[in-house]
């Protein structure tokens, strides 16, 4: 998966928990997937709304409500569903599900499948501010999906960052070449 892609999807905190239901079998309508995701009806159906953008979910001509129509994936929809399902069951509790709705968790350990300066992160990951990016380290350190060691024999010492245990698994999960 293209990091782009990969950051504008996860630009809004249930858009992978939504694909995963979809290439799960789950029903394409709104109260099935509500129901099974466990979010707010309003920011699941502003994910909704941001897979249909995207162009990964379009609704099912002549089935639903106009209200609450049923929808399916997209052809380009259903190449990246099967990545979300994988990110999806390589997190293992309550914490770790919350982290990985965060923007730029799941770009931030695709990015550190090798080890990374701060300033290699920054670049593989465009747009993504100092502040943000250290926030989602500290994050992901906490949750120990990042290592972080310091080479103190280099002038200034230089932190690296490598995605590990669950994080490394979502790593491959999305398959970034790089």
């Amino acid at each position: 998966m293209d990091i782009d892609i990969l950051v504008k999807l996860t630009s809004k905190a249930w858009s992978l928990r939504a694909l995963a239901l979809l290439h799960q079998g789950l029903p394409g309508r709104q109260a099935p997937l509500i129901a099974a995701s466990g979010a707010s009806r309003t920011t699941f159906v502003n994910s909704l709304r941001h897979l249909e953008e995207l162009g990964l979910i379009e609704r099912n001509p002549g089935h639903g409500h106009p209200l609450r129509p049923e929808i399916r994936l997209t052809s380009k929809g259903r190449a990246i569903a099967p990545v979300a399902h994988r990110i999806e069951t390589a997190v293992r509790d309550g914490r770790g599900a919350g982290l990985i709705r965060k923007a730029w968790t799941v770009p931030l350990l695709a990015v550190t499948q090798r080890p990374m300066q701060f300033t290699q992160i920054k670049r593989g990951l465009g747009p993504i501010t100092d502040r943000a990016l250290s926030t989602a380290l500290q994050h992901c350190h906490a949750q120990r999906w990042i290592a972080r060691s310091v080479n103190v024999a280099s002038r200034p010492p230089r932190a690296r960052y490598l995605a590990t245990n669950e994080g490394a698994e979502i790593s491959r999960a999305v398959g970034l070449a790089g």
